[in-house]
């Protein structure tokens, strides 16, 4: 009997990375935010990505670009910020795009396949009709001490 990951129905924002599709506890997230429109105090193109301030806040800024893909640009025109509460505070996550909010029941979620026990931050793949889904744990993740050149998948 397959055992569901989800207890009960919840809803997930989704965003693009490198051609695949992610998402994380909507309840999680403050704001969204265009990356141009964020005001920035320094910008170092790596995983870390500086700080902002943001409605007086001044938060790390992550570029998920740089810890999900290859990406080892700096920000362009276009991306989008998700501004999200983590048990270490406010953090604002530079993704490709945000694609909307899904909700998924316990269900529609399944075991990521391949997913190695290091990784307890990826929630597993959430499988709509026509969409799949990699969902993360944004609190599990936030609180990872990256590494000198490390990508997180």
């Amino acid at each position: 009997m397959h055992q569901h990951i989800l207890a009960a129905p919840q809803q997930f924002l989704g965003f693009s990375l490198g051609g695949l599709e992610y998402g994380l506890d909507y309840a999680a997230v403050q704001e969204l935010k265009a990356y141009s429109s964020l005001e920035r105090f320094s910008n170092d193109g790596g995983i870390i990505g500086g700080v902002a301030l943001s409605r007086g806040v001044v938060m790390p800024v992550v570029d998920l670009r740089v810890a999900f893909t290859a990406e080892r640009s700096l920000p362009k025109p276009g991306l989008d910020v998700i501004v999200v509460r983590v048990s270490a505070g406010i953090v604002g996550v530079v993704v490709e795009r945000v694609t909307g909010v899904v909700r998924l029941r316990p269900e529609q979620v399944a075991p990521l396949p391949g997913a190695s026990g290091e990784a307890d931050y990826l929630i597993g793949l959430g499988i709509m009709k026509d969409r799949r889904m990699i969902l993360i744990d944004i609190d599990r993740l936030m609180s990872l001490a990256p590494s000198e050149d490390a990508r997180v998948a």
